[in-house]
């Protein structure tokens, strides 16, 4: 429940991509799995992902709204709290792309993907904002965004909403639980998932090295992306290794409970 709450918090804000979080807390393939075939996956997969859904629900209407606050504080302190999870659980999602070996291929694709993603992330840094009247179809649009974030792992909605000038009245609109706004968010990423997740399912069982290694190379380009480059008061270098360090402490102690659980099961 609590990886949920970190995965529903932390999608919301900019940089940041949901499909990520779900990786580094080892409930992506689950979950695709569970929308790729629900009725026999049901019983392996629900007593992880119901909890984690519940979460994900408390992070995402709740603590996002508080995440939101730290990070209109000090947006530097906000991101470093997350790459301090990220690195935590990164040893772990490492091992989990090694099950089948790294080897040539593996590395190959984990370079070509995160640059790739940084291009991407330089290209949206660059290019010029929109500002698009927000209507039922665009906000069904971020929901389709956010379930990209979800089944493309580095991939960050956020930061594509902001760049589309929907990212602002977007968050207001969840802040307020205005179901103009939320339900189609809601249909629009739960159709993605459902859509994409039996063709991820595919790919990961047929070419899980390849596959995994390009989730990894997401993984660093997105981190990397999101190192935060102005302070200015050495207070807020301070406090950003304070909460890196907490979020790394969260993460490892989250890996160390869930590693029993796991083990003997199949990738």
């Amino acid at each position: 429940m609590v990886q949920g709450i970190l995965v529903g918090s932390g999608a919301i804000l900019p940089g940041i991509s949901g499909g990520v979080l779900c990786v580094l807390f080892g409930i992506y393939q689950p979950m695709m799995s569970f929308f790729a075939h629900p009725i026999g996956n049901f019983m392996r997969v629900f007593p992880q992902l119901f909890p984690a859904g519940i979460g994900w629900m408390i992070g995402f209407f709740a603590f996002a709204k508080l995440v939101n606050v730290l990070f209109a504080a000090n947006a530097a302190v906000a991101i470093w709290l997350f790459i301090g999870l990220i690195a935590g659980s990164f040893p772990s999602l490492w091992r989990e792309a090694g099950k089948r070996g790294h080897g040539r291929g593996g590395w190959t694709s984990l370079a070509v993907s995160a640059v790739v993603m940084l291009l991407f992330f330089n290209i949206l840094e660059r290019g010029t904002t929109f500002h698009i009247q927000p209507n039922l179809l665009w906000f069904t649009f971020c929901g389709v965004l956010w379930g990209l974030s979800v089944v493309v792992p580095g991939m960050s909605s956020s930061s594509t909403l902001i760049f589309l000038g929907l990212f602002e009245p977007m968050t207001a609109g969840i802040a307020a639980f205005d179901m103009g706004v939320v339900l189609p968010i809601f249909v629009g990423a739960l159709a993605t998932v459902v859509l994409l997740s039996r063709l991820v399912n595919y790919i990961f069982a047929n070419y899980y090295r390849l596959a995994f290694h390009v989730v990894v190379g997401f993984v660093v380009a997105s981190t990397v992306a999101i190192i935060p480059t102005k302070y200015g008061d050495p207070a807020v270098i301070a406090a950003c290794a304070v909460c890196s360090i907490m979020g790394f402490a969260v993460a490892w102690t989250l890996e160390g409970r869930r590693k029993p659980r796991q083990e003997g099961t199949v990738g």
